[in-house]
């Protein structure tokens, strides 16, 4: 059945003073469309959405809404300027009575609407943006990695609300099990051309992987053509006096042709060692507790961490996953209980909020001012695992260009800032690798990369994530952290501990499916309480409706006394007017509450 376009893209070309970005870029959005958009960090993903979002102009070509439609785009760096809490900003543009969408969105996504705007974190900030859009139900969502600073739970809770909307939504994210439980088509982005295919993540790598292969074939087919007819037009010269003239314009043409093949971005030649040998016993905690004032972090907790083991540590946002990290690594001391480290560690540290990194110097600066990487006598080199390397020759390991060399830090993205602090991390020996958050901002291909480092490191790894896909490739162990000073401990990755719990931890009422769930993920416990009638979105509206139709019988109370006054019309007539407008539209409001109230009431007796 054909689908309605709600935007189009025609012949759209874009650049920044150079080379261009897209050149005649034709793409249609459907309703109904759940698209991945995806491509290397640097390839256009998120200029590509803000065209799409109308955010910026193109070169050339047109963007066409189709009438009516309405668009939500999710500011990375939204501004606050105006708004005292998070809560006015999200519920900015909404009518008169919804603030309760945003109460909504805002417990699922984990943030407070009552935190002064000048008071909230970076995170805090998304969330609210995420929140801002989701309240205003657009009928085309534009999300720009929705899923960074959330924890897992909410970023299940964001997978079940976008899997019951109704709305079309593209999404740009790192997160393999966020994005192949969501879509059915995606966008792929790839040297200034945009590809799609009507099938949702989880076949994009099998999809890329044979682009490239027709690529190579086509290109090495006509590199042997050339070779052939440059070898006839050299051996022409003594063959006949007068050549084929026309023959010779066609070698010209098929040299061109080579020459505006763009080769593909090579993947980073990362390279991830570990020093000399630890000991085989690497940590060893017992009965370990920790509290913070009233609050129990950690109660009666023991891990015993091999050499060669991966211990990944999730939990909800405040958990105490840090906290965890600290202890094991006897930067903090438990209250109770020990903590012994093994001999011959040598710690290497990834930090999710990339402080190690000055966002003011140059990425060259960053490198050489490394006490760790300094090489005496020599300023543009850098030690790396033991060997002198030139300065721009590591970098470009590392995709960067010669141009960014001398460029501050502070102008990178997220998933360049994420490789630099790699090719810090990576240029030492270790024997232990502490990973917070590592996935954050990282393209496809680099994650695969980083993967398979870690699966052939010899040392041992320490790992937070909320990626569920990551922490299945990786973990042999999954700590789970679940509040109140519980954490328990299981074997494998998320999949495995799922299995092994037979439910969702931090109180989960569901899961969307994953990439790739292994067989005991999938196997059912025993027995099984009978599947609720709501969604979770809607037993929380089912549970917030009374209040929210509580708050509008007092405003209809207020505005009928106000109305009451038979010399309001005469002295204030616009009061009177927005008055009599406000209560209409609140008893229209409560009608419709009740109704929802009613037919979710009767749902949820089944």
């Amino acid at each position: 059945m054909a689908r309605n376009s709600l935007l189009q893209l025609s012949q759209v070309s874009l650049g920044f003073g150079g080379a261009p970005l897209f050149d005649g870029l034709d793409l249609v959005v459907h309703q109904g469309d759940r698209v991945a958009l995806v491509g290397r960090n640097g390839s256009g993903k998120s200029t590509l959405m803000k065209v799409m979002a109308g955010l910026v102009e193109p070169d050339s070509g047109a963007r066409t809404l189709s009438p009516g439609t309405t668009t939500g785009y999710m500011e990375q760096d939204p501004d606050f300027t105006g708004f005292a809490t998070l809560g006015d900003f999200a519920a900015h543009g909404l009518e008169i009575g919804e603030d309760w969408k945003v109460d909504r969105e805002a417990e699922g996504l984990g943030f407070d609407p009552a935190l002064a705007t000048d008071k909230a974190s970076g995170g805090e900030r998304r969330r609210a943006a995420l929140a801002k859009l989701l309240a205003a139900e657009p009928e085309l969502m534009l999300l720009d990695e929705p899923t960074n600073h959330l924890d897992i739970t909410a970023i299940r809770w964001l997978e079940a609300r976008l899997a019951e909307t109704r709305a079309a939504f593209v999404l740009i994210s790192h997160d393999r099990a966020f994005l192949t439980a969501l879509t059915r088509a995606t966008l792929w982005v790839d040297r200034g051309q945009v590809r799609r295919a009507e099938e949702g993540f989880a076949t994009f790598e099998a999809w890329r992987d044979k682009t490239w292969e027709e690529e190579d074939a086509a290109r090495h087919k006509l590199d042997r053509k050339i070779k052939a007819e440059a070898r006839w037009a050299v051996e022409g010269i003594s063959a006949r006096r007068k050549r084929n003239q026309g023959r010779v314009r066609a070698l010209g043409d098929l040299r061109a042709e080579r020459s505006a093949m763009i080769r593909r971005q090579g993947t980073a030649a990362m390279a991830l060692e570990a020093g000399s040998s630890s000991g085989k016993r690497v940590i060893e905690a017992e009965g370990i507790g920790k509290s913070h004032g009233d609050r129990v972090i950690l109660r009666d907790f023991s891990l015993r961490v091999l050499r060669g083991d991966r211990i990944a540590v999730v939990g909800p946002n405040g958990a105490g996953k840090t906290t965890l990290l600290r202890l094991l690594l006897g930067l903090d001391a438990p209250d109770t209980g020990t903590v012994k480290l093994g001999t011959n560690l040598d710690v290497a540290l990834f930090d999710q909020a990339r402080a190690q990194l000055n966002p003011d110097a140059s990425l060259w600066d960053n490198l050489v001012d490394d006490p760790d990487m300094r090489v005496s006598g020599q300023a543009d080199h850098v030690m790396v695992r033991g060997t002198p390397r030139h300065v721009v020759g590591y970098l470009k390991d590392f995709l960067f260009d010669d141009g960014q060399v001398r460029a501050p830090v502070r102008s990178l993205s997220g998933g360049e800032r994420a490789r630099l602090l790699l090719a810090r991390l990576m240029a030492r020996n270790s024997n232990l690798l502490v990973l917070d958050e590592p996935t954050n901002d990282l393209d496809v291909e680099t994650l695969d990369l980083l993967q398979d480092l870690l699966s052939d490191y010899a040392g041992t790894v320490l790992l937070v994530s909320h990626d569920r896909d990551f922490i299945d490739r990786v973990a042999t162990a999954t700590v789970v952290l679940e509040g109140d000073g519980r954490a328990t401990v299981y074997a494998g990755g998320w999949s495995d501990m799922i299995a092994q719990r037979g439910d969702m931890p931090f109180g989960g009422a569901g899961d969307v499916p994953t990439a790739k769930p292994t067989a005991k993920a999938t196997a059912k416990p025993a027995a099984r309480a009978k599947p609720d009638a709501l969604s979770f979105t809607e037993r929380h509206r089912l549970e917030t409706l009374p209040e929210v139709m509580g708050q509008l019988e007092d405003d209809i109370g207020r505005l009928s006394d106000l109305l009451a006054d038979p010399e309001l019309f005469t002295r204030a007539p616009e009061k009177f007017r927005k008055a009599t407008a406000a209560l209409a539209q609140r008893q229209a409001a409560l009608s419709a509450a009740e109704e929802e109230w009613l037919a979710l009431a009767e749902r949820a007796d089944g």
